[in-house]
């Protein structure tokens, strides 16, 4: 629900959902509800198959030195036990992307750095297109006060702007997935509130991530090299992002223009 005022801004007044019994369809609980069995299965899977082992290097990291470490111990178990290292990854991924935990950027880089560029990115993709879906319901579920509360100001411009490009949200939702606008932790919890539909947020989310996927995994290929994280993104990398980002609005800003 919303009103709008009188400068043309809209103001948040209801809550997605506020005429329905429960705030998720049912095919968002069906996608909901696939990503956690699909957690706990991984998991399970994981623990049981893995061998007898001193596993004390198993840490999210929390710098560069700490990131290098893990892909040392986890080279060899990558080469014999492929299958369920990339299961415990994306589950890491996927919980740490879920509850907006910091540090995906190492686990980013150390796709690349274990599984090179094409499967790294793919992963990389798959795992946080998951964990921001799964932010996404989550946020639908419990996320308004904790968005109201965070990021008030934030959210009202979020508003304003989606209502303003609902013919076009897909593009400005990408523009905001290429470019630092807004944080995409912010994103995915905003999405829901501001009624941006899933399928929006979906697309929007899988094709945007895929550059800046691509600059990090491939940055891991390099890991001993880097020194720090700005590293990663130098003029040229942002200023291209950037500009895929205004080419996937410019549609929207046209078509404005010309009715």
């Amino acid at each position: 629900m919303e009103t709008r005022e009188d400068n043309g801004d809209v103001k948040v007044v209801g809550g997605v959902g506020s005429n329905s019994k429960f705030p998720l369809s049912f095919w968002e609980v069906a996608v909901a509800s696939t990503v956690l069995l699909g957690f706990v299965v991984g998991l399970l899977v994981v623990y049981l198959t893995m061998p007898a082992s001193d596993y004390s290097f198993l840490k999210l990291p929390r710098s560069l030195q700490e990131l290098q470490i893990l892909r040392v111990h986890l080279e060899d178990y990558t080469s014999d036990y492929t299958a369920q290292v990339l299961l415990g990854y994306c589950m890491v991924y996927i919980f740490m992307q879920t509850f907006m935990i910091p540090g995906t950027v190492f686990m980013s880089l150390l796709a690349g750095s274990l599984f090179g560029v094409f499967k790294g990115v793919a992963l990389v993709v798959f795992n946080a297109t998951a964990g921001a879906s799964s932010c996404y319901f989550l946020s639908k579920l419990i996320g308004r006060p904790i968005v109201f509360s965070l990021w008030p100001d934030k959210l009202q411009f979020f508003q304003n702007q989606v209502a303003k490009r609902r013919d076009g949200l897909l593009n400005y939702m990408l523009f905001l997935r290429l470019t630092p606008t807004l944080p995409n932790t912010f994103i995915n919890l905003a999405s829901p509130i501001v009624d941006v539909p899933y399928h929006i947020f979906f697309l929007a989310t899988i094709i945007g991530l895929i550059p800046a996927a691509y600059v990090t995994v491939r940055a891991g290929l390099a890991l001993g090299e880097l020194r720090s994280l700005g590293d990663l993104y130098d003029f040229n990398s942002i200023a291209t992002l950037f500009f895929i980002g205004v080419v996937s609005v410019t549609p929207t800003l046209v078509s404005k223009s010309k009715s």
